[in-house]
């Protein structure tokens, strides 16, 4: 039978209960088991899909479709495992399942109600498909005190009950604030964060401690004290310089150690940490370094590209040089103040987004790019992008755009309303936004002897995709002519996958996502060979 751990935040959001459940599932790995994380997010969205980047974050994609929260991104990145659609789930999603089937009188009349409907739902969830994994890690999102958040505590409470408290695990994890002006460390959030954990049942066995600065004994013994919890069981973890290097200092505090012995599971086997190390040892101490711009509309929230981050890094480790990203407001971006605002720049990446606010601005990083030979990578709306510039400047065509921008131009990408998967045909619809887009694995087929092909070096390659617009391939032959090349196409011919610039040393857009799959341990072939064309150009120049 699987046991199952339950990770719990207080006193404030974004402490990093999403790195430390990736963590502790790595670290558990590592000592020989299988392991599965999952994210019970609170809020009423169904998913994350239709949610702001500035609110949320970047939306990570799964192989099977589903848009979820971007702590599944550091689930798949620290243990190579490819989640489903299975390990997110929120409330919007929930009580539109119970509500469809209260329509449909699937309740014999009965009164619905937050207990047991929708906790039952969220421990149907907690327990499905899990078959031969040791272990289940639940991170509960948002804060304990949060009302969205009560009928998940409720439902992992009446869960750990019922499998046997021999069988489950609650983890909480706090701030442990520094107050500069007196220079202590105070406990006390941490102590009313637990109070209000336990009064609604539920005593965490292991707290971890978020903070700036070691905590020293006398502080952990009051949270011991205070929190009803052995001292041991107490584990501090201050900030890292790498999110790689968290699986190192979760085994320095032996927070994998704690659980085994809270389980009673006696495992000779320890962790090997050479590759964490290895990994950790190249971001941080590269010697070198290569500047990349990030292009978007989304710059000033960190979070909105995290996949994308990291898939930069992982090319910066296969090199060996340390990532220097420059994040550029696509909207502050015009052919008068491009060469400026570009000067250092040695690579241009145009990631994906939607809607019509920054896309002239990508459009000129993207001439700029063209026409000065430097390493460009266009990335869903990036490709599309891409399209547009050279529909206008290498096919003379002035109103070329997005029909996604409006009906009063020529629409060399457009919105699709039908295409196929297998022998699947899917129909898009206008009128809700929500899940209509192409999402998931899609497979598409490299041309022979392109610049895709030797970077893959595959015939056939299968990658994430989200998107709602696509690249009208009429314009196919008119591009090719000029050098822009469709060098990757679906499998039935009809949808543009992949496009590259001719006579120059390295222009690519994608109409996927390859950051979706990319590992610190096996860095995605796209990202390795962008970041080496642009040290190449920066060496040159």
């Amino acid at each position: 039978m699987a046991r199952y751990v339950f990770v719990t935040g207080g006193v404030v959001s974004s402490l990093g209960k999403g790195l430390s459940s990736a963590s502790l599932a790595s670290l558990l790995q590592l000592r020989g088991f299988k392991v599965r994380i999952r994210k019970l997010d609170p809020y009423l969205n169904v998913d994350p899909g239709t949610m702001n980047p500035f609110q949320h974050g970047e939306v990570f994609v799964t192989d099977d479709g589903a848009e979820t929260d971007l702590d599944l991104g550091h689930y798949e990145r620290f243990t190579g495992i490819s989640s489903t659609k299975s390990d997110n789930i929120t409330t919007g999603s929930i009580y539109n399942d119970i509500i469809k089937k209260e329509r449909k009188g699937e309740y014999l009349g009965g009164t619905v109600q937050v207990i047991p409907h929708v906790t039952n739902h969220i421990k149907k969830f907690i327990s499905h498909k899990i078959k031969d994994e040791d272990f289940v890690i639940c991170e509960i999102g948002g804060t304990v005190g949060d009302i969205e958040s009560l009928p998940f505590l409720e439902a992992i409470r009446q869960f750990a009950n019922e499998i046997g408290r021999n069988n489950s695990l609650f983890i909480h994890l706090t701030l442990v604030p520094y107050m500069k002006a007196s220079g202590e460390l105070k406990t006390k959030p941490t102590q009313h964060s637990v109070k209000e954990l336990r009064s609604i049942g539920i005593q965490p066995d292991i707290i971890i401690c978020r903070s700036e600065k070691n905590i020293p004994l006398a502080e952990r013994k009051k949270i011991s004290l205070f929190c009803n919890i052995d001292i041991e069981n107490v584990i501090e973890t201050v900030d890292v310089r790498t999110i790689y290097e968290a699986p190192i200092s979760f085994n320095k505090e032996k927070l994998d150690t704690r659980v085994l012995e809270y389980f009673k599971i006696k495992n000779s086997k320890k962790p090997d940490l050479s590759r964490w190390k290895n990994i950790t040892n190249k971001v941080l101490n590269s010697k070198k370094e290569v500047n990349i711009g990030i292009i978007g509309k989304y710059v000033d929230l960190k979070d909105a590209y995290k996949s994308l981050d990291e898939a930069l890094t992982h090319g910066g480790i296969f090199n060996n040089f340390k990532i220097n990203l420059s994040r550029i407001d696509s909207e502050e971006l015009n052919n008068n103040n491009i060469s400026s605002k570009l000067k250092n720049i040695s690579g241009i990446l145009i990631p994906g987004g939607f809607g019509k606010r920054g896309s002239e601005g990508k459009i000129s990083a993207i001439k700029y790019a063209r026409l000065n030979n430097i390493p460009f990578l266009g990335i869903c709306f990036g490709m599309q992008m891409a399209i547009i510039e050279g529909a206008r400047n290498l096919l003379d065509i002035k109103n070329a755009s997005s029909s996604e921008f409006g009906n009063s131009c020529t629409p060399v990408v457009g919105l699709l309303n039908e295409w196929k998967k297998g022998k699947k045909v899917f129909k898009g619809n206008n009128k809700d936004l929500g899940g209509t887009m192409r999402l998931g694995l899609y497979d598409a087929v490299l041309k022979n002897n392109s610049l895709i092909s030797k970077i893959y070096s595959m015939k056939k390659i299968s990658e994430r995709h989200r998107h709602r617009y696509e690249v009208n391939i009429n314009y196919k032959e008119k591009f090719e002519k000029k050098g822009l090349i469709f060098s990757a196409l679906s499998p039935d011919g009809l949808l543009p996958e992949i496009i590259e610039l001719k006579n120059h040393p390295w222009f690519i857009g994608v109409q996927f996502h390859p950051e979706f799959k990319s590992r610190p341990f096996e860095p995605h072939p796209l990202f390795c060979s962008f970041i080496k064309a642009s040290i190449k150009n920066q060496e040159k120049n």
